[in-house]
């Protein structure tokens, strides 16, 4: 890192500019649900799911917008999802 690089500011990106971002320009894999929390009313608000990039496994959560918490019945455990990632950061996805 250059002595300047140290001064500059990290520019700090919110959750929606990040999904936004990964679902246009995203590379995309395969990935399964692992598991799902439900709130109260029984409605899926969160998602646990796996994907391998290059021989590495990542686990990943997410929690579900509105259109994906009408489709429900796609993100049960097991199930096989598209997952968008960060190609220079395999780590940071989200799933379609």
């Amino acid at each position: 890192m250059s002595f300047l690089g140290l001064f500059r500011r990290k520019k700090v990106e919110d959750e929606a500019a990040r999904r936004a971002r990964l679902l246009r320009a995203g590379r995309i894999s395969e990935g399964s649900i692992l598991d799902i929390t439900c709130d109260d009313a029984g409605i899926a608000t969160q998602i646990f799911f796996t994907y391998n990039i290059n021989g590495v496994d990542y686990e990943s959560s997410q929690t579900l917008d509105s259109v994906q918490r009408e489709r429900q019945q796609d993100y049960a455990p097991g199930a096989s999802v598209t997952v968008r990632y960060d190609p220079h950061r395999p780590g940071n996805s989200v799933v379609v």
